[in-house]
């Protein structure tokens, strides 16, 4: 209540209360995986303050903001529903909101009740229990069986510096790479995706976490090496075609460019064979390549620019 000496009748003068701050998530392209919100069981913003005399609102609660990569899905693990998805650098949902602020005696104001005593609480805090799930976001996806070139590769065509190694999985986890050249006019993100096997669909190997990646690229660039003789390279393209298929049957209609590496490793009349072999099975568009001595790179990516300046009018996939 207002009292002053000179106000005879000073009536009620309390505000409201401040509501609670929001918990918003914010996509950073600085953050290439969500190893940094490990460890971490709650996050909580927070609370608003009382209301004042003389009718001063309460300050609202201080928003917490997640930093997540872009790409990141947001479910709710409770109602198993998906509450958001950030797609691009600096987007942001509130992915749960802070009370509301509770109301003061002004709003109880009357002609009858002068001094009135009623307030309001705030509203309670909400709990939300949350899943996050990162896709990639790229233009383009690499593709093939392990040791198939494509650590190689990226490193070659951009800045990203990928462990490299003659054994299976060297890549465990998803890279990231910028292909940018003036030759080309333009650039676009290229993803390693950990090597694929038979039955990748299912969970063998690495596959059904990195699989998911796949949905979030424009086209496919399949890596099949050259130097492997069993199976035999439309056998492995089949293979992987394949899993594809059993994933996500809409991935079979991205556009897909076949690569062959480490054609400086082999005779050119297996080449020339494998070659062949592709137009057999109705695929006639086949980059050779060798990522150690850069032959064909060149080509391949005036050709790749090429396609994805066609799809520029086309939303990106998984959108």
């Amino acid at each position: 209540m207002r009292r002053e000496k000179y106000v005879e009748h000073g009536g009620p003068d309390g505000g409201d209360g401040g509501r609670g701050g929001h918990v918003i998530f914010r996509a950073d392209a600085q953050l290439g995986s969500l190893l940094d919100l490990r460890g971490r069981a709650l996050w909580k913003a927070g609370d608003g303050t009382h209301g004042g005399a003389r009718n001063k609102t309460g300050a609202d609660g201080e928003d917490l903001v997640v930093r997540v990569p872009v790409g990141t899905l947001v479910r709710d693990n409770v109602e198993d529903i998906t509450l958001c998805e950030l797609l691009t650098d600096g987007e942001e949902r509130i992915v749960v909101e802070g009370g509301k602020s509770g109301l003061g005696n002004m709003h109880f104001k009357t002609a009858t009740n002068r001094a009135p005593r009623e307030t309001t609480p705030g509203g309670a805090g909400v709990l939300r229990r949350v899943g996050l799930e990162l896709k990639l976001v790229a233009d383009v996806g690499l593709l093939g069986f392990p040791n198939a070139g494509k650590s190689t590769l990226i490193s070659v065509i951009s800045a990203a510096r990928p462990k490299i190694a003659d054994y299976p999985f060297t890549t465990l986890v998803p890279n990231l790479g910028v292909v940018a050249a003036d030759d080309i006019g333009g650039s676009f993100v290229v993803a390693d995706i950990p090597g694929l096997i038979e039955g990748a669909a299912e969970g063998r190997g690495l596959g059904l976490q990195f699989l998911r990646h796949v949905e979030r690229t424009r086209m496919l660039l399949h890596l099949v090496a050259l130097d492997e003789e069993e199976p035999k390279p439309v056998r492995r393209w089949q293979i992987l075609r394949d899993e594809l298929r059993r994933y996500d049957t809409d991935l079979l209609d991205r556009p897909e460019v076949i690569v062959l590496t480490k054609s400086d490793a082999v005779d050119p009349k297996l080449v020339t064979a494998t070659r062949k072999a592709f137009a057999k099975v109705g695929v006639t568009e086949v980059h050779v390549i060798s990522a150690a001595t850069r032959q064909g790179v060149a080509t391949l990516i005036q050709s790749v620019w090429t396609q994805l300046r066609a799809l520029a009018a086309s939303p990106p996939a998984g959108v």
